[in-house]
């Protein structure tokens, strides 16, 4: 299979594989799908790491494939395509992209699907779609403006440049530049000590950020307030305020 999934401790790393580039094809799309969707179900996995290895997080989709592809073919794949990409970002669970070496075209799209980017400081990333006659088709120029802006998302799209982990800091394009060799690690570090967290909490905090950044103020305070409320019906709620009262703040142990 060209994607994994293995669970440690309440962490499961979603692990592209599919050498040497981890290009993303039809099939691995749609496995990254299932993938996706397992881990949103499964108990035993709180948070989520995905990573492509130590050379390479994802150089794009498979070019040869999309060559043979007519206008008809992409008509009928482009929902596909884009759904693969949405499973990953509507995982109910924090999500942590581990980039390593490129992520370009949909392997950047892929890291934007994330909660949070840690990259090595050798990687690569960029949306080159416009050197092949196209744009970003699986999220890209939607996802990409809502985290960098609209200025710096066109600059990226209409070069098709790569930028380095430095620069890409520098735009909000990652959160972390680290070590190569710490990629792995600090991601698991991070996505470990979620694990640990109130789930439903978590859960209803990346639901307030997502469908708030969709929608206008008002709407936004609305769907934070219903959630705020709903998180009062969870014991991991009694829990926390428990032992807030009792031993201070930070120690609370959720089940």
């Amino acid at each position: 299979m060209t994607v994994h999934l293995e669970a440690t401790e309440g962490v499961g790393t979603i692990r592209l594989d599919r050498p040497p580039m981890n290009a993303l094809d039809t099939a691995t799309q749609d496995r990254l799908r299932e993938i996706a969707e397992e881990a949103a179900r499964r108990d035993d996995v709180r948070a989520v790491v995905v990573w492509g290895g130590e050379k390479v997080f994802a150089a794009g989709a498979d070019i040869k494939e999309m060559q043979a592809m007519s206008y008809q073919d992409m008509v009928d794949r482009s929902r596909g395509l884009q759904d693969s990409f949405t499973a990953l970002a509507r995982i109910p669970k924090p999500v942590i992209a581990a980039v390593n070496g490129y992520a370009l075209g949909g392997g950047c799209e892929l890291a934007l699907c994330a909660d949070m980017r840690i990259a090595g400081e050798s990687a690569k990333l960029g949306q080159p779609e416009i050197l092949l006659g196209l744009i970003p088709g699986a999220g890209g120029t939607q996802r990409l403006s809502r985290l960098v802006g609209p200025a710096k998302t066109k600059d990226l799209i209409f070069t098709g440049r790569q930028v380095r982990a430095d620069e890409a800091l520098s735009l909000g394009l990652v959160d972390r530049v680290v070590p190569d060799a710490e990629v792995y690690e600090q991601a698991y570090a991070w996505a470990a000590r979620l694990a640990r967290g109130p789930a439903y909490a978590l859960r209803a905090a990346k639901e307030a950020v997502d469908a708030g950044l969709e929608t206008d103020l008002e709407t936004g305070l609305a769907i934070e307030r219903a959630l705020f409320a709903g998180l009062f019906a969870t014991e991991d709620r009694q829990t926390g305020m428990r032992s807030f009262v009792e031993e201070g703040p930070g120690k609370a142990r959720f089940s």
